[in-house]
């Protein structure tokens, strides 16, 4: 028999369970004030129109206000470390050249030539350059933005050289993270993100990792689709069943900072509130050492009298990083080594920046089709001990046939999980075309994180 639970409009957990904050209070290493910090609020319970995800005015919309005004992460610093390296980042028709002009100057140019249009360098693109130069009339540009030459600059007496330099785009760096804005009003990234997020965010000291591995999919469903896949833990028990008996998943902790940041924090070490009493503190802990492909195969598994399966975890895991970093983490809170922790930057920005979980998510739109995404993971991992910091990972392009599982640098357990988390989307854009009902119907907490984002477009998109 089935019971119903009375839960208070906009309560902030799941009832007849510990919520996040408890069960990281229970931590022998405990957790800094900004991860035991709450910052929930109800924000109403209306459907979201469907429109929005199928209507291709609505994605023009979008296009033309939402993505020429926010803060969009372009590249990592590591993709241009030197005066002239050049990455180009491409969204829908935008297209930008982002180059390192001297030591602490990275500008962003508009990727077209001035005379007639042509792009000065091709989409996808990466390398090292003393000028840039149009491949169809030769016109060319200083690595600064200044005009070069003028092929025949006789036939063109109207043009100051001086004046035609390059357009910009706004730049600013954060975290290792190069991040660009359309918008010559725009402010600034520290304001954008806010003061509370943005202390979480620097306490993580991303400017210390690098790229170990880069993959990229084309997934059939629009990118807010997409994007939500991934804010909540709300799935976890229909999508990733395997992975329930030791994650927290119905009392995971959302927060909302702001127009433009949320964070999520769910616990691993811990039984799904959906398995309680069916699951023991050993099974949590084989959850992660029995396979090849989990955390911690071939671990000690015995759990001593009185031990939770969490603070082994927690202990075997600060083990492994500190001798894989050989670095001293044993004032690192059990929580950060532990737990996934999730930032969303809108609008299109995933940071997990846990120390078991180092990964940044990129979704964008793709060009002419709003009913797909390009989606991409990227990997972190700590700079070496020497301070050599290696060269980014290029990225791996997947095709629609292929599996997460068979990208390079991907671990297999986790690539099926991103497999099951994509696998969804389809149905979800062809269901949500094919629906009699026109809005999506959101749990006010589980599911804020979705809210507020499609709150936050609204007020871009419609003013």
């Amino acid at each position: 028999m089935n019971v119903k639970i009375k839960v208070n409009q906009g309560d902030a957990r799941c009832p007849n369970a510990p919520s996040t904050q408890e069960i990281i209070s229970a931590d022998r290493v405990p957790a800094p004030d900004w991860v035991r910090s709450e910052s929930y609020q109800f924000m109403g319970s209306e459907d979201i129109s469907t429109d929005r995800y199928t209507d291709p005015a609505f994605a023009k919309k979008e296009l033309n206000t939402l993505w020429k005004k926010t803060w969009q992460f372009a590249c990592r610093e590591e993709h241009i470390p030197e005066v002239g390296d050049y990455y180009v980042y491409d969204l829908e028709h935008y297209s930008f050249i982002v180059t390192r002009v001297a030591e602490n100057d990275i500008r962003a140019y508009y990727n077209a030539c001035l005379h007639r249009g042509t792009k000065l360098r091709a989409s996808g693109t990466e390398g090292c350059a003393s000028e840039f130069r149009c491949p169809f009339h030769g016109w060319s540009w200083n690595i600064d933005g200044t005009n070069k030459k003028i092929t025949c600059e006789w036939d063109f007496p109207h043009v100051n050289k001086d004046e035609f330099k390059l357009p910009e785009a706004k730049v600013e760096t954060l975290g290792g993270f190069v991040f660009i804005n359309m918008d010559d009003n725009a402010p600034t990234l520290a304001e954008y993100i806010g003061p509370e997020a943005m202390g979480h965010i620097t306490k993580w000291k991303l400017e210390d990792r690098y790229i170990t591995a880069h993959v990229s999919k084309v997934i059939p469903a629009n990118w807010k689709l997409t994007i939500e896949a991934f804010m909540e833990a709300y799935h976890v028990i229909e999508t990733h069943p395997q992975v329930a008996p030791s994650n927290g998943d119905a009392n995971s902790q959302y927060d909302t900072y702001g127009d433009h940041v949320d964070r999520f924090i769910s616990t691993l070490g811990v039984v799904s509130p959906h398995l309680a009493g069916r699951v023991s503190e050993q099974d949590i802990l084989d959850q992660f050492t029995v396979g090849d492909s989990s955390v911690l195969a071939g671990a000690d598994r015995k759990l001593k009298d009185g031990e939770t399966a969490r603070q082994r975890m927690a202990d075997m895991m600060r083990g492994m990083f500190e001798q894989a970093t050989n670095s001293d983490l044993s004032n690192v809170s059990d929580s950060e080594i532990l737990d996934c922790f999730s930032y969303t930057l809108f609008p299109n920005t995933f940071l997990f920046p846990g120390i078991s979980l180092p990964m940044v998510y990129r979704f964008r739109p793709v060009k002419g089709d709003h009913r797909k995404c390009l989606y991409e993971v990227f990997f972190l991992r700590p700079v070496p001990k020497d301070g050599e910091r290696p060269e980014p990972a290029c990225v791996v392009h997947l095709e629609d046939h292929q599996s997460f599982t068979e990208a390079e640098g991907m671990d297999p357990g986790f690539g099926a999980i991103l497999d099951q988390d994509t696998e969804n989307l389809l149905l979800e854009q062809e269901g949500i075309e094919a629906s009699a009902k026109k809005g999506l119907t959101l749990g006010n907490y589980q599911e804020i994180r979705v809210r507020h984002f499609e709150q936050v477009i609204e007020k871009y998109v419609n003013g």
